[in-house]
């Protein structure tokens, strides 16, 4: 296991009940009081550390080299039902970017998201989680076949945004981008979006407009990554933690905004230490939504979802 700087404490801790117990294991001497003092601090750390996280480790935590990415989530709750599709039928396949049908019990989704790699072989082989044009075309053509068939689709967010080289631009980075978020607004199927890591600019915007909207708590949402937002105002990446706290990135701080329809708590101390708990946080609230939203005739689905972010921003003085 990793540990960020802020989870020093909970490692020391961690490193002495494993201490602790080996010597238990390897001699004759009872340490069941110790360990159990140890266990309670340990528990008491993670509850402090954990209950006041700033914006700025929650987009460390949202980054954490152990955190499940899109393709786990969709293993962990489709199993073997899950049938992925490739190529936007243009240009080619983009690996940053997956989709394909899976089951949820007897109900058939369309699950769309980003993936970033394991290791740095994988992480150049997906970009990085960072998508091309081809990749939101690839997407846009797997919405459009869901809504044929009348399949409700589940997007799942995790990139620190659209790959931004020159060969994507010469592309239509931009239109493609454009074009998903319009045709989003007026799909004819149920859409559920979940921010389950970094949820950076146009790039998880390209697939983020749904019905309902969730970010999972350690996750962040904004047009601009801190550390970009820091070099740009201040000239230095040293103030991404002032550029966090100011870009009002975090869960609860888009659910005050209106911005989202709820937060999905993670276990405690991240979805990387329970990795179990986190993918059934998600197939609930996915599962919750969709009972929703089933009922809502075409009309009424493409309604709803229009005002809701027509709403967005609008306020009273």
């Amino acid at each position: 296991m990793e540990y960020l700087d802020f989870e020093m404490p909970i490692k020391e801790l961690q490193d002495q009940l494993e201490k602790c117990q080996i010597i238990g294991e390897e001699s004759e001497v009872d340490v069941t009081a110790t360990c159990k003092k140890i266990e309670k601090k340990l528990a008491e750390a993670r509850k402090d550390i954990y209950k006041n996280l700033t914006p700025w480790q929650r987009v460390q935590l949202s980054r954490h080299p152990n955190r499940p990415y899109t393709m786990d989530y969709i293993r962990a709750i489709c199993g073997a039902t899950f049938m992925e599709f490739h190529g936007d039928r243009n240009v080619k396949d983009d690996k940053a970017m997956i989709g394909g049908l899976g089951k949820i019990g007897d109900q058939s989704f369309m699950f769309i998201g980003q993936q970033k790699g394991y290791n740095t072989k994988t992480r150049q082989f997906r970009n990085f989680g960072m998508a091309n044009p081809e990749g939101y075309r690839k997407a846009l053509r797997l919405m459009k076949m869901a809504e044929k068939f009348r399949i409700p689709v589940v997007t799942l967010l995790d990139t620190p945004g659209a790959y931004p080289g020159l060969e994507a631009e010469e592309r239509g980075q931009g239109e493609a981008i454009a074009r998903n978020i319009f045709e989003m607004t007026r799909l004819k199927t149920p859409i559920i979006a979940i921010v389950i890591g970094e949820g950076a600019s146009g790039g998880a915007l390209g697939i983020g407009v749904g019905d309902r909207v969730y970010m999972m708590e350690n996750t962040w949402y904004t047009v601009i990554s801190p550390e970009s937002c820091s070099s740009i105002l201040w000239r230095s990446w040293e103030f991404k933690e002032q550029a966090a706290e100011a870009l009002k990135l975090t869960g609860a701080d888009m659910k005050r905004l209106n911005l989202i329809d709820g937060i999905i708590k993670e276990p405690s101390g991240g979805a990387h230490t329970d990795r179990e708990g986190a993918f059934k946080a998600v197939e609930n609230q996915i599962l919750a939504a969709f009972d929703e939203l089933k009922d809502l005739n075409d009309t009424d689905l493409v309604s709803k979802r229009m005002d809701k972010y027509a709403e967005m921003g609008v306020y009273k003085e």
